[in-house]
């Protein structure tokens, strides 16, 4: 019971700050498809991308090893938060040498466009991954949770004003994005009061050797998720060219809503799973939880999918519409990038980064190969499937791993009818133009044929949110 009452808790916290992060933004779509052309969003999600790809490399994905090690009650915080620091300090000189090398030498021309604006984006966004994960290094879950409200309310007014009454436009964007970040970083570092843990002294030679151990194999296993979260940004770029990508990057802004729900468990499972590994799984806290965690996920993306070309009506305008067919498959990989995460908080929990690493640069080959052939036959449709199959790659390989690290009771076969049915729903969904109304009706019943299957861990999730609401009276 320890084991759940943690994880709810963490959830709940974390679920006020991503609902002002991700949800909040989410409604600022509309704003974005208005103001901004498909042009300047794709060049600003190239922007976002690249520094996504570039935090890890460069930090040595050292905030990864903080979150670990700060659990670890016998080792010193001050150790741990100095040396990775020290790599941050690193970092923004190494990311500052290549914007400098690229100005001169014009390699990427694109980034030359707003050079001071991508150094920022990287400086806020390492920084405060970096905070973010002393937070919950620190157990100070309800703070990751103000800080995201507070980042998202600040990042909400500057876009409305730079975009609307001062007319911005994309310079406007990533002001708005790098102060909300900023806002973030100063809140977390009065609130943490992170500068009593700073050490200037000499740092713990053995402390720095068994975080890097940790965080390195982490490095490849970040930039192989990257590969499979947005390197198909860039090859459509390349095939497709930048319009087309930003038609592409919009439509992950309805898988954004499952991708909240997912971020929210997957931050709080990985606290519990630490807390609370056991391989013999004796009270099967860590198989019921895979159980509600699965179910939930399919029966939302489900619903998604059905409701995607609706909600694309509401939030895209102009060309950004198109954007609509890519949804459905790009939300089943959300569900297995999810699945994956889960799986992940028990490699975590023995410190296994290896395991990370190998399923997920299994998914990132996958990934590249099939979006150069699936991008070239039928467009960037493509990218979405591709994205597709390397998540169902990763979360395969990690089932196969954790069921020998542990007990792990899943209902594979029933798993698997279900996840078909999504696929089925997608292939449903691009026939619209063919199936008119009787698209919504076969979904429908596909979405039942769901329900019956997971309606024993349906039903416990109703059960325990009645008890909730029950013992909130």
């Amino acid at each position: 019971m320890k084991g759940k009452r943690y994880l709810a808790k963490n959830i709940a916290f974390l679920t006020v700050g991503q609902f002002g992060t991700k949800l909040l933004t989410f409604f600022l779509v509309p704003l974005y498809t208005s103001v901004l052309t498909s042009s300047e969003y794709g060049t600003y999600d190239l922007y976002s991308a690249t520094v996504g790809l570039f935090v890890p490399i460069l930090t040595l994905n050292i905030s990864d090893a903080t979150t670990v090690f700060l659990l670890d009650r016998n080792v010193a915080k001050e150790g741990i938060v100095s040396i990775s620091l020290k790599y941050y300090f690193y970092s923004l000189l190494a990311f500052a040498s290549l914007i400098v090398a690229n100005v001169f030498l014009n390699f990427a021309p694109l980034f030359n466009e707003y050079p001071l604006f991508l150094f920022l984006m990287f400086a806020v966004n390492a920084l405060s991954q970096l905070l973010l994960n002393y937070a919950r290094g620190f157990d100070r879950v309800k703070d990751v949770s103000v800080s995201g409200v507070l980042c998202s309310a600040v990042m909400i007014a500057l876009n409305i004003i730079f975009l609307l009454p001062l007319h911005l436009g994309l310079k406007g964007y990533y002001l708005a994005t790098i102060a909300g970040t900023l806002s973030q970083i100063l809140y977390l570092c009065v609130s943490l009061e992170i500068f009593r843990f700073i050490k200037i002294r000499r740092q713990d030679r053995t402390l720095k050797k068994q975080m890097l151990s940790y965080s390195c194999p982490m490095t490849l296993n970040s930039v192989s998720w990257w590969v499979n979260s947005v390197s198909d940004r860039y090859i459509v770029t390349a095939m497709c060219g930048i319009v087309e990508n930003g038609i592409y990057s919009v439509a992950y802004k309805i898988p954004s809503i499952l991708s909240m729900f997912q971020l929210i468990f997957s931050q709080a499972w990985t606290l519990s799973a630490v807390q609370d590994f056991d391989k013999d799984d004796r009270n099967g806290f860590f198989s019921k939880m895979y159980g509600f965690y699965n179910v939930a996920m399919c029966i939302v993306c489900s619903v998604l999918i059905i409701l995607a070309r609706p909600i694309a009506h509401i939030l895209y305008a102009k060309d950004f519409f198109a954007a609509w067919r890519y949804v459905p498959f790009l939300l089943v990989s959300v569900v297995f990038g999810s699945l994956s995460g889960y799986l992940g908080g028990i490699f975590a929990a023995v410190k296994d980064s290896k395991s990370f690493a190998t399923s997920t640069v299994a998914g990132a080959v996958l990934n590249i190969v099939l979006n150069i052939v699936l991008i070239h036959f039928i467009g960037t449709l493509g990218a979405a499937v591709a994205t597709a199959a390397a998540y169902i790659l990763v979360w395969a390989m990690r089932m196969y791993k954790a069921k020998k690290m542990m007990r792990l009771d899943v209902a594979i076969a029933k798993d698997c009818a279900v996840y078909m049915i999504l696929v089925a729903q997608c292939v449903v969904v691009l026939l619209d133009d063919r199936l008119g109304g009787w698209n919504y009706v076969v979904n429908s019943v596909l979405l039942l044929a769901s329900c019956v299957l997971c309606r024993k861990e349906a039903s416990q999730i109703v059960e325990f949110g009645k008890r909730k609401i029950g013992a909130g009276k």
